[in-house]
This record gives C-alpha cells, sequence and structure tokens, in this order.
C-alpha cells in the first residue's frame, strides 16, 4: 500500500484574523464582480435621472419615458424650475431647516449622551431609563400633533426640527462611545480645575470626531429629506420644503407654478423637470458624503460596539 500524503496545511500568519486573511484570486475575482454589481446599480439610476433632466422634449419622447443615451444636452428644465421662486425658495428653507436641526439635534444628543455616560450625574437612572424607553414607545402622531398646536408652533419651522429634535439611538451610540474614553484622563482634569463643560468641549469631543461626524451627518439626512413633518404642520406653501415639493410634484403629480406659469415656445417635458427636482434634491447629499466618508464606517463601529 502506498502511503497517502496530504497537502501540507497553509499557517495563517501570526496575529491575523481569519477575516485579515488575503483572499484567494477566486475570492478577489468574487468581490471585484459583486462590488462592480453594486455600482452599476446604485450609479445606474442616477446617470438615468441626470440624463434625462439635460435631455430636450424630443429626446424624452423619443425614448418613451426615463433617457438612457444622450442626444443633446439641454438645462431648460433647471432654468424653468428656477424661473420661479417656487423651488429656489424651496431649497433655501431645507438649507435653513437642515443646518439650524443638525447644530440643535447634535448639540442636544451630545450633551445628553455625555451626563448619561458619567455615573452618578443627576438623575442618571431614570433619564437613561426614559431614553432606553423611546426604542419601545414612539409617540403617535395625533398627541404630538396636539402638542405641537398647543405650543403654537404650528405653520412654524421650529415644528420641522423640534419634534424629531432627539433620536434615542443617537444618544446611546454617543453614551456608548464617551463611556469608552478611560475616566484617567477626565480625572486628571478635573485635578487641574477644569469643569465638566470645558472637559467635553476640550477633550471628550476632540477624542469623539467620528462618532459626532456621523451622527451629525444621520441628523442632516433625515431633516433633509423629511416631509411628513411640513406636511403636517405648515399650511403656507412659501414655508415648504425642498423635500416637501419633491413628493408633491415628483410623486404626486401635482402641478408646479414654474412648470406651468409664462412658458412659451419649446417647454422641456414634464418628465425632464421631475428628475431635474430630483436632482437638486439629490446634490447636497453627494457633496457632503465624501467630508464624512472616512469617519463613517469607524464612527459607526466603534461608537456602536465600545462600552
Amino acid at each position: 500500500m502506498t502511503a497517502l500524503t496530504s497537502r501540507p496545511r497553509t499557517r495563517r500568519p501570526a496575529g491575523l484574523a481569519p477575516w485579515e486573511e488575503r483572499p484567494s484570486p477566486v475570492g478577489r475575482l468574487g468581490k471585484g464582480t459583486l462590488v462592480t454589481i453594486i455600482v452599476v446599480a446604485v450609479l445606474g439610476p442616477l446617470y438615468t435621472i441626470v440624463l434625462t433632466s439635460l435631455s430636450s422634449t424630443a429626446t424624452v419622447t423619443r425614448a418613451g419615458g426615463l433617457v438612457l443615451v444622450p442626444d443633446g444636452i439641454t438645462f431648460e428644465a433647471y432654468r424653468q424650475i428656477f424661473s420661479d421662486t417656487v423651488v429656489s425658495h424651496a431649497v433655501m428653507v431645507s438649507t435653513g431647516v437642515t443646518v439650524a436641526g443638525t447644530l440643535v439635534s447634535a448639540g442636544v444628543s451630545i450633551l445628553g449622551a455625555y451626563s448619561l455616560s458619567r455615573p452618578g450625574s443627576f438623575l442618571h437612572r431614570p433619564l437613561l431609563f426614559c431614553v432606553l424607553l423611546m426604542f419601545v414607545f414612539i409617540p403617535g402622531i395625533i398627541p404630538v400633533y396636539l402638542m405641537v398646536s398647543g405650543l403654537g408652533l404650528k405653520d412654524s419651522y421650529w415644528s420641522l426640527i423640534l419634534p424629531t429634535a432627539v433620536s434615542a439611538f443617537n444618544v446611546v451610540v454617543l453614551r456608548s462611545f464617551f463611556m469608552s474614553i478611560p475616566g484617567e484622563i477626565l480625572d486628571s482634569a478635573r485635578i487641574d480645575g477644569a469643569g465638566e463643560f470645558r472637559i467635553l468641549f476640550r477633550i471628550v469631543l476632540p477624542m469623539s470626531k467620528a462618532v459626532t461626524a456621523v451622527v451629525a451627518m444621520f441628523y442632516a439626512v433625515g431633516y433633509w429629506n423629511a416631509w411628513f413633518n411640513a406636511m403636517l404642520y405648515i399650511d403656507d406653501t412659501r414655508k415648504w420644503p425642498l423635500a416637501l415639493i419633491l413628493r408633491q410634484y415628483v410623486v404626486d403629480s401635482n402641478p408646479l407654478p414654474a412648470a406651468t406659469a409664462g412658458v412659451t415656445g419649446d417647454a422641456p417635458p414634464t418628465l425632464a423637470i421631475k428628475m431635474a427636482i430630483v436632482v437638486v434634491a439629490v446634490i447636497p447629499a453627494l457633496i457632503i458624503y465624501p467630508f464624512v466618508q472616512r469617519h463613517f464606517t469607524k464612527g459607526v463601529i466603534v461608537g456602536a460596539v465600545k462600552g
């Protein structure tokens, strides 16, 4: 009988986890294929939307809808949606609400998370219990509407910010990260005479840039895309944010003043105007995301796991 020889097993380098090993050629090919499919699935619709918004009436008519092959570029759809103040004013409203709302939400969440991360703080356990309770019990639309109306916030920009100002999930993520900061660093600052606010802004926040950037991005994207609160609380159409304009015109196909008023000659197709509004709504997120992308993975994983 011949002795059976087995192939020598490749040993994993010391200190490397299984997922840190160099993938095989088949694995690299599979990853490349999967990434290519995901990129095409994400960029394909965006390409179609942008191209349709830049197409003429004849091109859209020949395509029978969304344009896949370019045949001339025109900015008539963008000129038409900005010829009236509806869309331009909605962009200003959304920008103001997003900036103010992100500052308020991030500020309150950071202060709340820091206080809850320090054992022995004032009403530590009851407040932490209330925050965790928000994961289970969510107030209904009617109680929130009555509260907003009772406080006199209806038809006010604050009605777009205060009802959703704090997210329990974001507070818990921030609290977990703050708890991971060594207590010795904070104790040494207290010995040197630093107060809690100085410790927070001079020590804790500089060490928490990643998770803070991610939480701020979550809030900013939420405010920019929010339309439901505006539909409930805002009666004055001049105060509508861009997300509600997008829903009213693109989804519900309601008329937009800029699409019909004072239009002469070869007007751009309705579909091109819809796609132009979608592009205007998407551009800010595409501009902001690259600046916080490097913090995204670290902030989400470290903030959610540590502590």
